[in-house]
Order: structure tokens, then C-alpha cells, then sequence
């Protein structure tokens, strides 16, 4: 068998081709892994570069990131490349809009004295953002505008701490003053005697404050060429020194002396106040009394000094039987809830009559703030002259209830203010009904149903409403029943008028009927 050296030649070199083509896969997937473990600018010395599809970043350089981490703005990476793009290049919006079709664009930086060049490139949808310095070909392009934006941005945070219009300073940890921005520096000069200039460590211009980490701390008087100012001072720790601000609050101690010159000027006016009045807090808690209080409750004051509860002021009047004492306990407690609640509402008003023989009257009334006031007013006096007025007018209606005769008084403007019994009796109408309802023209109309035809009734409507000077008249009628009643009418003062009916027995109106024929 002869051997074919021209087949074995041919396995050999396929197997070399073989070979060789893996060598080559091996090396394009190893290239292909490390992009995507380093991404597409592993190169640190290769630029600041964007690239953008749309507004979503698909990669950035180093340099570039740095850039997106210095901005000033929040948001996604586009809002941050913009914030810090279009100051410096304002046009840069409306020719990013034209970008799909140009294509390419290059931009340079306006009012700096370093420039920046922009380099824009759209290819397949994805946009290509290049920021070069030329004035920086010696040096590393990533570590110079990393660098550029973080002086740009401490020139930032320099001029806003300068511009401030608080003072603000840093203490050691032996409480020097090490540092000081504009404000505090130029309040500290006006301290200086002509010709002195500030030294090291820098003056103090606050005493040392012990304030708490960012919370207000002590509040401090600072006086300049006669003028005195307040601040109140608030600190941060750091490490063995602090931050710390002044801040103006000539407003708030304004606002607490009017406050507190108003509370004086109440105290006073309550002072001299005959009703006693304690106001509660939102909490319940007594926040002000007057004198008054004290006389009409007999509360010892440093009771009332130590701000008792609402329900603790109303047991200390219990316990010294000054409030109407309830049937059982439970029942009072349930009273004290609903004068809470009826005072909360504007509507409690109530007569305390006590177990002394006094009497109050208790109003209470809601404060702004949820705040509760009660007032108590002794009308003691007040209800002994309306029961002694009382008991006289019951008196008074006894006599006249006594009298045989019907009387009936009307007021100046011919209304019923007054009747007896035996008026009722007469003409059968309850007075209680009638007093107050009745005018002078209605009672004449039923006077009239119940009698013979009178001109009596017409000349009594006019003297009741005569309004001059009268003179006392009186008549007589008949009854339907046939019975005589004699009515006489007489003028009272302040134009008030009594009419007075009176039954003539038999005898009386047969002698009258006999002289009026002999008269006639």
C-alpha cells in the first residue's frame, strides 16, 4: 500500500488552520471580556467622554464621572452634564437639538480665561460628548478638569460663605477663634481702637455658648457703638472644635417683651377685676389667675401657683363646698366632663347655688389654642334683691287677688300688665293667659259681647290711649246675666291706666235706675 503524502500534508495544514482560528476566538473573547469587566474607557488617560443614548448614560470616562459628581444639580446624569455645561456654553440646548442632522458640532466656552472645547457626535443613535481644555496639551486632560470643577466649585462655596449675611466662625477645642467668614470679621473691626488691626488667635465676640448639636443655644446680647443686637447662637461639633452661626433674633426677643408687656397689662387689668377668672392651657393646666379668684374661692395661692389640673381645681372647690354638691360621686365626675365640653363650646353658663348661701354665676368660655377660660361672679346680692322683688310682687298680687272688686291695669301703650282674681271671676279670663297678650282694644271688644250696647267701651279705648293729661271718669253697664257692674277708670303714673269693676248689689242699682229717672 502505497502512502499518500499528499493527503497526510493536507490533514496537517487543516489542522493547523484549525488551530490557529481557536488562538485567534480565544484572543477576540478574552479582548471582549475585559471591555466589558473595564468598559469602553478603561483607558485612564483617554479624556473626559460621554456617551448618551437619548438621556441615559451608557459610559463615561473617569475624568467625566468626575464631572457628574461635582455638579451642583440633582437628577439623572443628563440634568447633572447640563447643569454644568450650559453656563459655560448657553447655546448648547438648541444645538444639541440640531445635533441628528449636522451630525458633529464643536463648541468653545464663553467668559472664562481658561476655554473649554465641546465636541458633540451622533452616530447610530447614540451621542458622543467630548470636553477638551487646549490649554492643557502638557498636562493630563482627566486630572485637570477634575481638578478645574472642584476649585470652581470652592471658589463657590468661598464666595457664598463670604456673602453671608450671618456671622459665622470655628472654635478650637480651646474654645480660640481660628476662623471667621466676612461678617463676623467686619463686626470684630468695629471693636478695634483707631489704627489696631485684627490679630491671632481673632477676637471673641460671643461669650462660649454651650449649645447642642444644630439645636439653638443660648441666646446672647451683642452691643455696637450704643446700638445693642440678639443672636442666637447655634453649633455643630467638630472633632474638638465647633462650627458655629449667630443668628439674628432682635425680632423674636421684640415679639416676647410685647408679649410679655401684654400679659402684664392683663394681669394688671384682671387685678382689679371683682369676677374671678382662671384660664387653662390646651393641656388643662391653669395659666392664669386673678386676685378675685382667690377672695371668691378661698383657694390657698400656692396651690393655684403650681398650675393644677382642671379637674384638680374643681376637687379642691368641692372639698371646700364651693361648688353645688351632686348626689353621688360618679355623677360628678360625669358633671365636671360636660362643663368641659360645654365650656369648650362657648355654652356653659350655670347658677352655683352653695351650701353657704351664696351664689355664683359660671361662664365658660373656649380660648384660642384650645385654651379653656372660667369666670365666677358672686350675685349674691343680685338674687337676694330679685327674690326680695320677687316676693314683693307676690305680695302685691295677693292684696289685689284679696279685693272685691275686678281691677285690670294697662301699660302706657294700652297693653294688660296686670289682673286679679276676682277680675277672672267677672269676665272669665284667666290672667295669667291674658297679662301681656292683651291689648286695650281686644279686651274692650270682649267687654262689649258680654254687655248691653255701651258707649262706655268707645270712651274707654280713648282714654287708655289718651296720651295728655287725664282726669279720673266712670260709668256703668249690664251685664247679659242682667247683673250691673259700676266701671270707674283713673289715670296712674307714667301713663298707665286702672279700670276698676265693681257688681252693684240689687238695692244699688234700683236706687241708680230711680235717680237717673228723677234726673231725667
Amino acid at each position: 500500500m502505497e502512502f499518500d503524502w499528499a493527503l497526510a500534508l493536507g490533514l496537517i495544514l487543516t489542522a493547523a488552520m484549525a488551530a490557529s482560528a481557536a488562538i485567534v476566538l480565544a484572543g477576540v473573547l478574552q479582548a471582549r471580556s475585559g471591555r466589558r469587566t473595564g468598559g469602553i474607557f478603561s483607558d485612564p488617560q483617554s479624556g473626559t467622554v460621554f456617551l448618551f443614548d437619548g438621556e441615559t448614560l451608557l459610559d463615561a470616562t473617569p475624568g467625566a464621572r468626575a464631572i457628574l459628581a461635582l455638579s451642583p444639580a440633582r437628577g439623572g446624569p443628563w440634568l447633572r452634564l447640563l447643569a454644568y455645561l450650559v453656563p459655560r456654553f448657553p447655546d448648547l440646548e438648541s444645538r444639541l437639538a440640531t445635533l441628528a442632522g449636522d451630525g458633529r458640532l464643536t463648541l468653545a466656552s464663553t467668559g472664562e480665561a481658561d476655554p473649554l472645547l465641546l465636541m458633540a457626535e451622533m452616530r447610530g443613535g447614540v451621542t458622543r460628548l467630548t470636553l477638551d481644555d487646549p490649554t492643557s496639551a502638557e498636562r493630563p486632560r482627566l486630572d485637570h478638569l477634575a481638578q478645574r470643577a472642584l476649585v470652581e466649585e470652592l471658589d463657590q462655596l468661598r464666595a457664598t460663605v463670604s456673602q453671608a449675611p450671618l456671622m459665622m466662625w470655628r472654635e478650637s477645642g480651646r474654645a480660640e477663634v481660628i476662623w471667621a467668614n466676612a461678617a463676623y470679621l467686619l463686626e470684630a473691626a468695629k471693636r478695634l481702637d483707631p489704627g489696631e488691626d485684627l490679630s491671632w488667635p481673632l477676637p471673641r465676640l460671643f461669650e462660649r455658648a454651650a449649645t447642642a448639636q444644630g439645636a439653638p443655644g443660648q441666646r446672647q446680647k451683642l452691643e455696637t457703638q450704643g446700638t445693642a443686637r440678639w443672636f442666637e447662637l447655634v453649633g455643630f461639633a467638630e472633632g474638638e472644635g465647633r462650627l458655629l452661626f449667630a443668628l439674628p433674633a432682635d425680632a423674636a426677643v421684640q415679639a416676647e417683651a410685647s408679649l410679655r408687656d401684654f400679659m402684664q397689662t392683663l394681669a394688671k387689668t384682671f387685678a382689679h377685676l371683682p369676677i374671678g377668672l382662671a384660664i387653662f392651657d390646651q393641656h388643662r393646666k391653669l395659666a392664669l389667675f386673678n386676685p378675685a379668684l382667690l377672695d371668691l374661692t378661698s383657694l390657698p395661692p400656692d396651690m393655684l401657683a403650681l398650675q393644677p389640673s382642671l379637674f384638680s381645681f374643681l376637687e379642691a372647690l368641692r372639698d371646700r363646698q364651693m361648688i353645688p354638691e351632686p348626689k353621688d360621686y360618679p355623677s360628678w365626675r360625669r358633671q365636671i366632663l360636660e362643663l368641659e365640653k360645654a365650656a369648650s363650646s362657648g355654652l356653659y353658663t350655670e347658677t352655683w347655688s352653695l351650701p353657704s348661701g351664696q351664689t355664683y354665676r359660671v361662664i365658660g368660655r373656649p380660648h384660642p389654642n384650645g385654651a379653656l377660660a372660667l369666670m365666677f361672679e358672686d350675685i349674691s346680692t343680685e338674687m337676694s334683691r330679685t327674690r326680695r322683688y320677687r316676693a314683693d310682687l307676690e305680695l302685691g298680687q295677693a292684696v289685689v287677688d284679696a279685693m272685691d272688686e275686678a281691677i285690670a291695669v294697662f301699660s302706657q301703650a294700652g297693653e294688660l300688665v296686670m289682673t286679679n282674681a276676682a277680675y277672672g271671676a267677672l269676665w272669665g279670663h284667666d290672667p295669667v293667659e291674658t297679662v301681656g297678650s292683651g291689648s286695650i282694644v281686644q279686651l274692650c271688644e270682649q267687654w262689649r259681647a258680654r254687655t248691653a250696647p255701651s258707649p262706655l267701651w268707645s270712651e274707654a279705648e280713648r282714654f287708655v290711649a289718651d296720651l295728655g293729661s287725664r282726669r279720673p271718669w266712670s260709668g256703668e253697664v249690664r251685664l247679659d246675666d242682667g247683673r250691673l257692674i259700676s266701671c270707674r277708670f283713673s289715670p296712674l303714673t307714667g301713663g298707665a291706666t286702672l279700670v276698676l269693676f265693681r257688681i252693684n248689689r240689687p238695692d244699688e242699682g234700683a236706687s241708680a235706675e230711680a235717680a237717673t229717672l228723677r234726673r231725667a
